[in-house]
């Protein structure tokens, strides 16, 4: 069978979309359609079912992707990093959150590094779960920081570690509240603080709502930035209530910038994953940063 046929599979697998697959190869889409229907014709079965925006593979396509992605991984690895292993430094690939990526894991990926080296280039991105997991199944990254877990066995999901969501304001907006002990009767006091938030839709108030106070919020965002780390800088300037990690605003806690509004006997948790593509993880590079990150969130959590 002709290794640029499965090439071609997995890509389309991958991307969910021959468009978006024939970007990704330099290909023109009738090129990849041709390919597609070349292979389904030598194997007697369809791989995909074409639907008005991109294709979902069959049964029989799901079983070849699983089979033929990371043998197909580990050819390109070859031919990237060529027949002498010393020859060159291998890359990293990272994507993930901004925020926990900066705070958590580019610190634990390159403390261990001293003064051999880490054994890898470091090339980090940002972006959404969704982003990211794209990324990953495409190929443009080795390793993904995710708060989703992937579907399907093209991806391999590890837990890494759980985050603690904690209701934080500025002091004067505590005094402004008063002493009253919040619960699910009483969290309408809340209504009269602004929210600032990561997006208009308030993920992360929204779920604190739900879980902490089995309602929604009824207040809008009034300062909306898609940065956590602003938002504590927003919250501690006075704009309003936020939720945010505790990893993130305990020095702002400690510091007494913000303090917490609420805090429930079993707070909101939100957890991470470790992402890889199924069988990259035999390749050292990625190997080796997978286990410095697992290593490193046992004290996280």
């Amino acid at each position: 069978m002709d290794l640029a046929l499965l090439r071609t599979f997995v890509t389309v697998h991958r991307a969910g979309s021959f468009t978006r697959a024939a970007a990704l190869l330099g290909l023109s889409q009738p090129a990849v359609t041709s390919q597609i229907r070349t292979l389904e014709r030598q194997l007697g079965r369809p791989l995909f079912l074409r639907q008005a925006r991109g294709v979902t593979p069959t049964t029989i396509g799901d079983e070849l992707a699983h089979k033929a992605a990371p043998h197909l991984d580990a050819l390109v690895e070859i031919t990237e990093s060529g027949l002498d292993d010393e020859s060159s430094l291998r890359t990293l690939h990272l994507a993930g959150p901004p925020e926990f990526t900066a705070e958590r894991a580019l610190p634990a990926l390159t403390e261990p590094a001293g003064d051999h080296g880490q054994g890898f280039a470091l090339r980090a991105s940002f972006g959404t779960a969704e982003e990211t997991l794209e990324g990953l199944s495409a190929g443009h990254h080795d390793l993904a920081i995710s708060t989703a877990r992937p579907r399907g066995a093209l991806l391999t999901a590890t837990a890494l570690c759980d985050e603690e969501h904690v209701l934080v304001a500025a002091p004067h907006w505590a005094e402004e509240i008063g002493s009253v002990k919040l619960n699910r009767e009483n969290a309408h006091v809340l209504d009269r603080v602004p929210v600032v938030e990561v997006h208009e839709s308030l993920p992360l108030v929204s779920r604190y709502w739900a879980s902490v106070f089995d309602s929604r919020p009824t207040a809008s965002g009034t300062v909306i930035v898609p940065d956590l780390r602003a938002v504590l800088a927003c919250a501690a300037a006075g704009a309003g209530l936020a939720v945010l990690p505790r990893y993130l605003c305990a020095a702002a806690l400690k510091r007494h910038d913000v303090v917490a509004l609420h805090e429930p006997a079993v707070p909101p948790l939100r957890t991470y994953f470790l992402v890889t593509r199924t069988g990259t993880l035999a390749m050292p590079h990625i190997a080796r940063a997978h286990e410095w990150l697992l290593r490193a969130a046992a004290d996280w959590c």
